[in-house]
């Protein structure tokens, strides 16, 4: 085991030096994307979500490779999992798979395999005859359909300093499609450490450290369309840059007579330049998050939170709750959460999330 270790340690460290080095320097001349990888926001693991994502301490299994690389190495048995959610009442399938695997007594690899999506878009294009200004003889034969869909593709790395201090990292891979039409690749790297103590938990997570360059193609042939039916000029290709954001959490734990507490609080800093957050200064932005999760006997769980404080332009302050239960059977782990995605004065539904987690037996 532990000849597996040092190589990759050594890819670690070589892979973190090279990402800082090649850290882009002018990012004024790219174009700034906000909202380049939104898909990844929502997060992974019902119980997370149950306690209002705020996880980035928590995280201590396989869903670390998502959240915090750092906290993998905690995991003590080869683990897989699974979650699909409906957002948007539905209208947008989301579906993660993870799997984990330790390399030795302080270190194990992840890999995290996500894929959003819309799916059943009509595509009314062909239906128009731009020369005579009206739909053609029989339009439905000519409308077809297509998706809209994101895929990220992790492989996470993290290793055990001593009893308390653990770091990681996980490189990813974007792929972004929109039917036929536009296709666009992205890459970064995540960067994590976390600190463990008997009652406290602290995490903190660089995300995109490196910041995430995504490429856009455009099919024009298949747009061709758009500028005959509706007169509107082409969209083009292009590379966007996501900027790095700090994640930080901080839990504390609770035993009592019947099983016990866990209490989190989360940070995310940015430097989007998004106003309508609780507290922005600037072009920084601040998106807080509370979490607790009650069990008993380690066998049941009740979990709640707030994913989302923001202040709302004319409406105030938006707060919006997730609620969620759990419960273990030897080794599988069944977890649900509910939350209003979109905001509870929102028309678009209701968002509902489930997940399984399987540890296999025998230490690794």
């Amino acid at each position: 085991m532990m000849s597996r270790e040092k190589p990759l340690t050594r890819i670690f460290l070589i892979t973190f030096f090279v990402s800082v080095c090649t850290f882009p320097t002018n990012v004024s001349a790219q174009k700034v994307a906000k909202y380049g990888a939104d898909f990844l926001a929502g997060g992974v693991g019902a119980r997370a979500l149950g306690m209002g994502g705020a996880f980035i301490a928590s995280a201590n299994d396989v869903y670390a490779g998502y959240w915090n690389p750092a906290g993998l190495s905690s995991a003590r048995r080869m683990e897989a999992s699974y979650m699909h959610a409906e957002r948007f009442s539905g209208i947008v399938s989301f579906d993660y798979a993870g799997f984990s695997i330790p390399f030795s007594e302080r270190s194990v690899l992840g890999i995290t395999l996500i894929r959003s999506g819309v799916n059943d878009i009509k595509n009314t294009l062909d239906a128009w005859d731009a020369e005579r200004n009206q739909p053609k003889p029989d339009p439905g034969s000519h409308i077809t359909s297509f998706s809209a869909s994101d895929y990220a593709f992790f492989v996470s790395y993290g290793k055990m300093i001593n009893e308390t201090w653990s770091i990681g990292a996980s490189s990813k891979i974007i792929r972004r499609s929109i039917g036929d039409f536009a296709s666009a690749w992205g890459y970064s790297m995540d960067f994590g450490v976390r600190y463990t103590s008997p009652t406290w938990t602290a995490g903190a997570v660089l995300q995109d450290a490196t910041s995430m360059l995504q490429s856009w193609s455009v099919n024009k042939d298949k747009l061709s369309n758009i500028e005959t039916v509706f007169g509107d000029e082409l969209p083009e290709g292009g590379t966007e840059l996501v900027l790095p954001v700090l994640r930080l959490g901080v839990l504390r734990s609770m035993e009592t007579n019947f099983g016990g507490v866990v209490f989190e609080v989360d940070t995310d800093i940015a430097f989007d330049n998004y106003v309508s957050n609780a507290i922005s200064v600037g072009s920084t932005s601040i998106h807080p998050r509370i979490g607790a999760e009650v069990h008993y006997r380690n066998m049941l769980f009740l979990r709640g939170g707030f994913n989302r404080i923001q202040h709302v332009k004319g409406e105030g302050l938006d707060i919006t709750p997730s609620v969620g239960a759990g419960f273990l059977l030897g080794s599988a782990a069944v977890d649900y959460g509910f939350g209003d995605f979109a905001g509870l004065v929102s028309e678009l539904g209701y968002s509902h999330r489930v997940s399984v987690k399987y540890s296999f037996k025998g230490d690794q």
